[in-house]
């Protein structure tokens, strides 16, 4: 199973007691950002419903997702994850987006 590296919002990581800036997580091939967040609420249960909704499966509107400079969060969550991301050399990141006006 591939490991990947997914870097969390500091509200996320003191919600997940999670030390550090990112967490490690095996990922069920092909890996997706379905798989990783299906990972990540597995592994930390109490984020579960924090990123996305529990009845709709959809992203919260408020965070957004990157994986090698580029936003993807509005790609299918199935699509595969890029390489870079699947061995470990970058991370998928989930970010806090800020609102403003």
């Amino acid at each position: 199973m591939p490991k990947i590296r997914v870097e969390l919002p500091a509200h996320l990581r003191t919600l997940g007691r999670i030390a550090g800036h990112e967490v490690t997580l095996e990922v069920a091939a092909p890996p997706t950002v379905r798989g990783a967040l299906d990972a990540l609420e597995a592994a930390y249960p109490m984020l579960c419903g924090t990123i996305r909704d529990h009845g709709t499966q959809e992203r919260r509107a408020f965070l957004r997702f990157f994986a090698c400079q580029q936003d993807i969060s509005h790609d299918p969550p199935d699509a595969p994850l890029p390489a870079s991301v699947v061995n470990g050399t970058e991370p998928l990141i989930i970010l806090g987006a800020v609102a403003g006006g």
